[in-house]
């Protein structure tokens, strides 16, 4: 009996070792280029059959996620930064958003600590952003990254941004209302 199965034209019938070394021999790469395949070429499958696979769709799902995350990490950044930066505005608009008619004691001293807060906001997007484009680069979930990041950087700077108020007892004794501690 005889094979009846018409000849592949588009590798079809190629396994992954032959694709490849059909795409290592120039000659073969440069008339597949110009559109003309040689009589023994098995040429490899089109790219478009590797986007509407399963996984060319993930990675694209992935891609759309990570980078949404981002963009809405970067619009939380560029509005927290500049706030943080003037910290004794940023903390009258939390006690007022509060409901707290309490004042920090000295707003200079928290300064810093906004500045430091921002500092790390911006520096954390950032990182989060290069960490995220290098792990989608080499082909790997990525996700994952943004939210991590944006957890790991908000957390960090809400802690510093809290610093100064901890330290405040006159603040601590109007939020409480029972005096000043440890007198």
């Amino acid at each position: 009996m005889s094979d009846e199965r018409p000849r592949p034209q588009f590798g079809e019938y190629a396994s992954d070792e032959e694709q490849r070394a059909r795409i290592q021999q120039p000659e073969v790469t440069e008339r597949l280029a110009a559109g003309v395949a040689p009589a023994d070429a098995t040429p490899t499958p089109a790219p478009a059959s590797r986007v509407t696979s399963p996984a060319g769709r993930g990675r694209l799902v992935d891609r759309i996620v990570a980078f949404a995350l981002l963009a809405y990490g970067l619009v939380n950044v560029v509005s927290a930064a500049p706030a943080l930066v003037d910290y004794a505005a940023y903390m009258t608009s939390v006690f007022e958003l509060m409901g707290v008619s309490a004042e920090v004691a000295d707003p200079e001293a928290g300064r810093p600590w906004g500045v430091a807060a921002a500092i790390v906001l911006v520096g954390g997007w950032l990182l989060t952003a290069f960490l995220t484009w290098r792990n989608m680069r080499r082909g790997r979930l990525s996700w994952w990254i943004p939210l991590v990041g944006g957890v790991a950087f908000s957390l960090t700077a809400g802690v510093l941004v809290m610093v100064p108020l901890m330290s405040d007892a006159a603040l601590w004794s109007s939020l409480v209302g029972t005096g000043v501690p440890g007198s």
